[in-house]
Formats: C-alpha cells, sequence, structure tokens
C-alpha cells in the first residue's frame, strides 16, 4: 500500500508540473475564409511550432462587420479576445472605445518584442497611428485596388488584351468594343463604395470628407457628391444600362464572376490575386486603377483597405507578452514577403517589399507591385491619406444603397450622392456628439 501512495503521490506531482508548464493561450478573432482563413491559419500554425510558451487559436467570426460586432459584444459581456481583426473603417470606432483597447505601442514595449515603427511602410502605418505616430493597432491585411483584365475574354471579343485602359476615357470605348464583341459582362466590381468613391476621391485628390477626411477633428463633414464624384458614378450609369457594367453584389460577389471566366474586366483589392491566381482557369493580367485624365493632378494616390489588429484590454500581463510575442513574428521579413506574395496584399515592412523584389518575385509575377506603386508613387495629401471617420461602416450601407438606386435607374448620381451626403451627416454627428 505504500509503495501505491508513492506512486499515486508522484503521478499526481507529475501532472500538476505538467500543468504548469501549459502554454499560454491567445485568442485571435479574424474574418478570414477560402483561400486567405488558410494561409491565416498556416502562420498561427508556424509561430505555434516556433515556440511552446503561447498557443494562438484563430476563430473565424463572419465578416468583417460580423467581427466587428462579435469583439464589441464580447468586450461587453467580458469575454473578449486578445486580438480582434478590425477593418479599416473600424479604426476611429476602436479609437473611440474608451477602455476596450489597450495600444500596440504599449503592448510591445511591456512585452519587451522587437518593434520598430519606422519599419511600416509609412502609407499604411498612417492609417492606424496617433498624430504623434504611435501605433495603435498593427497592419495586418492592407490592399489597394487595381483593375483585372481576363485576356482570353478580350481575345474572343476581338480585342487587343494589351489595349490601353489607363484611363476611365479609354475604358469607355473599351468595354462598348467587348460588348459588340459578344461579352455579357464587359466590367464586374467588388466593394462598389471603397473602389469607386473612397479610392476614386483619393486617386483625383479631392475630398471624400471635410478636416483631412476626418483626421483632424471629429466635427467632419461628407463631400463625395462633388463634380468628380458625380462624373464618375454618372459614366457607370450609363454603363450599368447599357449592359458594359454588371452590379453583382455590395462586396466581393463579382470576384467570383470574373474567376469563373464570366467577366473581362474587375475592379477589385490588390488581395483578390490570391483568388484569381488559384481559380482563374484564363490568362489574367493585373494593371493599375483607371483614373480621369481630364482631371488635374490624377493620379495621386490610391488609399488601402483591409484590416488592422487591435489588443483587447482586460487581460493578464504574460497573456500580453504573448501578444507582443506574436505581433513580432507576424512583422518579420520572411512572413511577411510569403502574405504579399500569396494573397497580393501589401508587404506591411519596407523589408518585406526589399526582400520580395530581390527573390524576383515582380519580375516572374508582372503586375503584382503595382499596389504598392499606386500607394506610395506620391506622397499623400489630405485628401488621399486616408479615411477616419465614425460609424464609417453603417456610412457605407447608406451609399452602397444609393449606389444601388443609380444602377437600377431609380436615382440620378447626383441625387443619390446628396442622399447619402445628408444621411451620413446625420450619423457623423451622432458619433461626434457621443465621443465630445
Amino acid at each position: 500500500m505504500k509503495i501505491k501512495s508513492v506512486l499515486t503521490a508522484l503521478i499526481i506531482s507529475m501532472g500538476l508540473a505538467g500543468n504548469s508548464y501549459a502554454a499560454t493561450e491567445i485568442q485571435w478573432w479574424h474574418a478570414f475564409t477560402g483561400r486567405l482563413g488558410e494561409l491565416l491559419d498556416e502562420q498561427v500554425e508556424k509561430f505555434n511550432s516556433s515556440q511552446s510558451d503561447y498557443k494562438v487559436v484563430a476563430t473565424h467570426k463572419g465578416n468583417y462587420s460580423e467581427t466587428l460586432n462579435s469583439g464589441i459584444a464580447a468586450f461587453r459581456a467580458k469575454e473578449q479576445p486578445h486580438l480582434l481583426m478590425v477593418f479599416e473603417v473600424g479604426t476611429a470606432t476602436m479609437m473611440a472605445a474608451k477602455g476596450a483597447i489597450k495600444p500596440v505601442y504599449e503592448v510591445m514595449a511591456e512585452g519587451d518584442a522587437a518593434f520598430d515603427s519606422d519599419a511600416y511602410l509609412g502609407a499604411v502605418k498612417g492609417y492606424y497611428t496617433t498624430p504623434e505616430g504611435q501605433m495603435l493597432s498593427l497592419p495586418y491585411n492592407s490592399s489597394t485596388p487595381v483593375i483585372y483584365v481576363n485576356r482570353d475574354a478580350f481575345t474572343a471579343a476581338g480585342v487587343d488584351p494589351d489595349t490601353d485602359i489607363s484611363t476611365w476615357e479609354s475604358l469607355d470605348g473599351v468595354l462598348g468594343k467587348l460588348k459588340e464583341g459578344g461579352s455579357e459582362c464587359p466590367l464586374v466590381t467588388a466593394w462598389q463604395s471603397w473602389v469607386h468613391l473612397e479610392n476614386l476621391s483619393a486617386y483625383h485628390n479631392v475630398a471624400f470628407a471635410s478636416k483631412d477626411n476626418g483626421f483632424a477633428a471629429l466635427d467632419t463633414e461628407l463631400a463625395f457628391n462633388s463634380e468628380l464624384q458625380v462624373k464618375h458614378l454618372d459614366a457607370m450609369s450609363q454603363w450599368a444600362k447599357d449592359g458594359k457594367f454588371i452590379y453583382t453584389g455590395r462586396r466581393n460577389e463579382g470576384g467570383a464572376n470574373f474567376r469563373a471566366g464570366d467577366c473581362a474586366l474587375m475592379t477589385e483589392s490588390s488581395a483578390g490575386y490570391a483568388g484569381v491566381k488559384k481559380e482563374a482557369q484564363f490568362e489574367f493580367d493585373i494593371r493599375p486603377l483607371p483614373y480621369w485624365k481630364s482631371a488635374e493632378g490624377a493620379p495621386q494616390n490610391t488609399i488601402i483597405g483591409g484590416s488592422s489588429l487591435w489588443v483587447m484590454s482586460g487581460h493578464e500581463s504574460e497573456e500580453y507578452k504573448g501578444v507582443a510575442e506574436l505581433l513580432s513574428f507576424l512583422s518579420t521579413s520572411d512572413i511577411q514577403a510569403k502574405w504579399h506574395q500569396d494573397t497580393g496584399y501589401l508587404p506591411i515592412t519596407m523589408a518585406a517589399y526589399e526582400q520580395t523584389k530581390a527573390e524576383g518575385f515582380y519580375e516572374k509575377n508582372p503586375g503584382t507591385d503595382i499596389a504598392i506603386i499606386q500607394m506610395t508613387g506620391k506622397a499623400p495629401t489630405g485628401n488621399s491619406k486616408g479615411l477616419r471617420l465614425g460609424s464609417f461602416d453603417q456610412i457605407r450601407g447608406l451609399i452602397d444603397e444609393e449606389l444601388e438606386g443609380i444602377w437600377s435607374g431609380d436615382k440620378t448620381a447626383q441625387e443619390a450622392m446628396d442622399s447619402a451626403v445628408e444621411r451620413g451627416n446625420k450619423l457623423l454627428r451622432r458619433f461626434e456628439q457621443a465621443n465630445r
């Protein structure tokens, strides 16, 4: 009996010892599915395999809007994750969430993790920093819109696949030729507000909203109902009427049509590259987003979409140390270069860009450097730095609704944008009053 008691005590003590060395769990909520979800899981597996102190658990929580809402609800219930993926238009909402976040610059300093804010691309990190340059959240997946060309569809319609589509003026004529040549879907778009209003404005250096698009102050007002924006939407309205532009949905539904070979052209995120490369059974090109050559000073620079990683408050110091280690890992040149090459998202550090260039990736895959060139070719202005507007997810919903009124022919572009500005400004005033 004495031997049995000794063995029992030994087993119990071994179990307790094992528990004392259990890896600290880090919860990461995200919005990725499909190929992007697979690549995110691959990063998590690499981090978990690289050390034994921490275990990251990645959980898909729906699309971007759903993930943000899940994070807010979880914080209120005191069940928040350590890391929350939030799309760029949720930045102002997260900044205003007093007590809900722990700034990344604090997490990295307290965790003594490798971190140099100057290593990150200025055009990307500026979206997520304070006026003093302190990083509030870590850029994770940042993209900018480009235009994809189905070369086989051009050939089938009797149009030279290398024809000039650098401007909207030239694209107008090309769409007509594609339609005449039998194309049933000359042009499709993903993320209509982001591409055809938000980036359109930045690319032509016109204001989307006052006060540097919300970066300078909370009392901003929307301004995307000006001449340039209305001119562009008028042209698209006519294309829709003529069957040259096919509307498929508010998000990236059009990507499926393009990847299936049904459409000749697609305006979409540079990150659409991952899906196109994997699924397309046709030759394709990536070209710069067109601009109106009649607009003085165009093209300026496009702005980012995508998301950043916000650290939620309310966790233990040891857990934050694990978060810091993960964010440092995700920022390394090898991880970022592979992410950029696999997805079409921008590399968030200059080192990852230089590594990708040195590896010859851009030479072997023409067009994959267009996004970073578009973003960094000119120094950003107050109109082209980005957008930082409260309640912008809801404002986008209003814009989408009004755009659908244009495509259906129920409203003129001017009527729709005037309405969107009026309705959106009401949301901005509520946000301003709530965060004074």
